[in-house]
């Protein structure tokens, strides 16, 4: 998909120039390509194979250069130590392929598995040493609606501030029957590609937005429906 898509933007960048120096025809195709740069938004053809964004033109280059430059240094150098979830095309088959891994390594049906969650400390991606000895460290998401303490917990969102960035997640495998949500007295946090969180379910069932949720530990005196009432959400992205 990403070579669908880097293919797409440089072939039609190629053509628009040609146009402008008058060698091909200015198609009308073209000449809406040229409009969205103009004004700084992501062309429809691109879009059209692209992944989930809602980011200007500027925006979307600069997070398009970054993921080619995340699967280079993944290819060049091996797996990261702690993996940009934010980087996937479609981030379901990375999460599917960690339980498959754990699935197998145990004899275990992944019908029977899910994803058990731990926020880390760990400010700073690049200071994890190793890699996870189950499952994995994931990093890039942001939260909005809330924050989230160096106590380990969900607190109110500071004032003026729309979203801010979670510390380093392990993604653990465990099965279905160990995972309960109302025993952690966590808030069951929907993680969404974009902020605009509505999205179109494909032929696989899988939602071109939605995720996978995310078990959050509340204070006490909080409720789920106090987050729920304040929207409050995962993104592997920002509007900016």
């Amino acid at each position: 998909r990403f070579n669908r898509l880097l293919d797409t933007v440089s072939d039609s960048l190629l053509q628009l120039g040609q146009a402008l120096d008058g060698h091909i025809i200015m198609s009308h195709q073209l000449e809406r390509i040229a409009h969205s740069l103009y004004v700084n938004e992501v062309p429809k053809m691109w879009s059209k194979v692209s992944y989930a964004s809602v980011k200007t033109l500027a925006g979307w280059i600069t997070d398009f250069i970054a993921r080619m430059r995340f699967f280079h240094e993944w290819v060049d150098f091996g797996a990261p130590n702690s993996m940009w979830i934010s980087g996937f095309f479609f981030t379901q088959s990375f999460l599917t392929g960690v339980l498959q891994n754990y699935a197998r390594s145990r004899n275990i049906v992944i019908d029977q598995l899910t994803f058990d969650f731990e926020i880390t400390s760990i400010e700073d991606f690049s200071t994890v040493s190793r890699p996870a000895d189950v499952g994995c460290y994931i990093h890039g998401l942001f939260i909005e609606g809330a924050a989230w303490s160096d106590k380990g917990y969900l607190v109110e969102a500071p004032v003026r501030k729309l979203s801010s960035s979670m510390p380093v997640i392990l993604l653990k495998p465990a099965e279905v029957s160990q995972v309960d949500s109302v025993k952690q007295h966590a808030y069951v946090c929907p993680v969404y590609n974009t902020s605009r969180r509505a999205g179109i379910l494909s032929s696989t069932y899988h939602s071109d937005n939605f995720i996978m949720s995310v078990n959050l530990t509340m204070q006490k005196v909080h409720s789920v429906k106090h987050w729920t009432k304040r929207g409050a959400a995962l993104l592997a992205q920002l509007d900016d």
